[in-house]
């Protein structure tokens, strides 16, 4: 049930809204809310959201603001669920259940994880930074790496929101079931997130070798890579000749982590301080940047340790980007990227950010990247700052012959007349989207433009249970 609502003077913090306004981590995104609102409790954003209702106003929520796009942009109520980052309860599973932890949605990826290490329990499965908050992780589909595994989103057993009406719901698969399967990617249209259980596993270690490959090789190789491996994933600058690979295998073997002095060597300084700066130089001198990318590509060497699974699925990421990402279908990867390096060598695009690939099972997500089909994805970056356009839309029309569909957190250019097709559980969602936000309390520019505006009409289904 809905909590009581408490006042929200005094709950208000206008320091982030500035003349400068908000921007996101990746400085791609701008935005200029009214009001920068952080509820310390769920009935104090209940009450909030009934504010903005009956003004006529939108509310967005922000985490991390780790996502390029403006998914978390508004001129109106921005609010931030940094307050609502509690852990709730730690489940240890029995024989035949699994275990579960239930986070406030505020809760930053790099703290769950030490959460459960203390537990002696661990994700699944993560990407390669964590950084972000539950919340958003889960609603715009991130994902790590490894063709036996599912996105974050996979991962959740229930979830608790807060509709665009400022009622709150539960929601797990067997209660509002339609609105859970929508929910776990929802993009922040279906509700604002102040709770989630996820389903976790003992402790475990991951096995890593990281080394450089021939890119073709690697790409010949692709599906014996990804179907040999628990995590496999590489990263290619074109115009070069190997690819710089990481293998990870789940083990309950002691660890033996990466040498402190090699650590810094590779994860400090070659993969920040020193990328930061070839970055840096290549950005004020374009003509040094084929001879700075033949560098960076000829410094890797092989390194194999063992350590904690977030220690190896995770790492440090200090240098700014812009970023686009795309899943198609898992034997098209070599394909796609050897036509995006056909493009960048036809328009003379320098690079020193590589092509990263990687892969996931198949889900069962309405909006998700991954929804019924086994995929790879292809991510392409640009330093801040830097000219993006071209070289993202040239990637993009490569993926859109393959049935690519976007990352929702990272830069696209599609709208929802192009994307409908490309899910086929397209009128779930908004069929969903009908009941938990009926006046578009919680659109913005980014959703009229992915998702179009909130359909009018009856919905299909009953209102979701409070």
């Amino acid at each position: 049930m809905a909590g009581r609502s408490s006042p929200l003077v005094s709950r208000i913090d206008r320091r982030r809204n500035t003349a400068s306004g908000w921007t996101n981590w990746g400085r791609t995104q701008t935005c200029h809310p009214k009001t920068f609102a952080q509820p310390r409790t769920e009935a104090e954003l209940q009450a909030l959201v009934r504010r903005a209702a009956a003004a006529e106003a939108t509310v967005k929520a922000v985490g991390s603001g780790h996502s390029f796009t403006g998914i978390a942009c508004t001129n109106s109520v921005m609010v931030s669920l940094d307050h609502l980052s509690n852990v709730h309860n730690i489940k240890h599973g029995g024989e035949g259940s699994s275990s579960t932890i239930t986070v406030g949605a505020g809760l930053k990826l790099e703290v769950l994880n030490r959460v459960l290490a203390e537990a002696g329990l661990a994700m699944t499965n993560l990407g390669d930074i964590a950084y972000q908050t539950v919340a958003g992780a889960v609603s715009t589909g991130t994902h790590g790496t490894g063709l036996r595994f599912g996105g974050l989103a996979t991962q959740l057993r229930a979830l608790r929101l807060v509709t665009g009406t400022g009622d709150v719901i539960d929601c797990d698969p067997s209660t509002n079931s339609d609105v859970f399967a929508a929910a776990r990617v929802g993009l922040g249209a279906l509700g604002i997130i102040t709770r989630a259980t996820i389903a976790v596993e003992p402790a475990f270690n991951l096995h890593a070798v990281e080394e450089p490959l021939p890119i073709d090789d690697v790409l010949d190789g692709w599906l014996e890579h990804v179907e040999a491996n628990d995590h496999f994933e590489f990263f290619w600058i074109p115009g070069t000749r190997r690819a710089s690979t990481k293998t990870n295998h789940r083990t309950f073997d002691s660890i033996n982590p990466m040498p402190r002095s090699r650590y810094v060597q590779d994860k400090i300084v070659g993969e920040n301080l020193g990328f930061g700066a070839l970055c840096a130089i290549g950005s004020r001198r374009p003509s040094l940047v084929p001879r700075l990318a033949k560098l960076m590509a000829s410094a890797p060497s092989r390194v194999e340790y063992t350590d904690h699974s977030h220690k190896v699925f995770a790492s440090p990421r200090w240098v700014k980007f812009a970023e686009m990402e795309y899943s198609v279908p898992l034997a098209d990867l070599p394909v796609v990227v050897r036509r995006i390096a056909e493009e960048v060598k036809r328009h003379k695009i320098d690079l020193l950010f590589p092509v990263e690939a990687r892969s996931t099972a198949a889900d069962d997500i309405p909006l998700s990247s991954a929804y019924g089909r086994p995929s790879a994805y292809i991510a392409v970056h640009r330093y801040r700052g830097r000219p993006y356009q071209q070289y993202f839309e040239l990637v993009e029309n490569i993926c859109n012959e393959h049935e690519g569909r976007p990352h929702w957190g990272k830069i696209h250019f599609q709208t929802a007349e192009t994307l409908a097709g490309r899910y086929p559980r397209w009128q779930d969602f908004h069929s969903v989207r009908r009941r938990m936000d009926p006046d578009g309390r919680l659109a913005n520019s980014y959703l009229d433009r992915v998702l179009g505006p909130v359909p009018s009409g009856p919905s299909n289904s009953t209102r979701p249970s409070t």
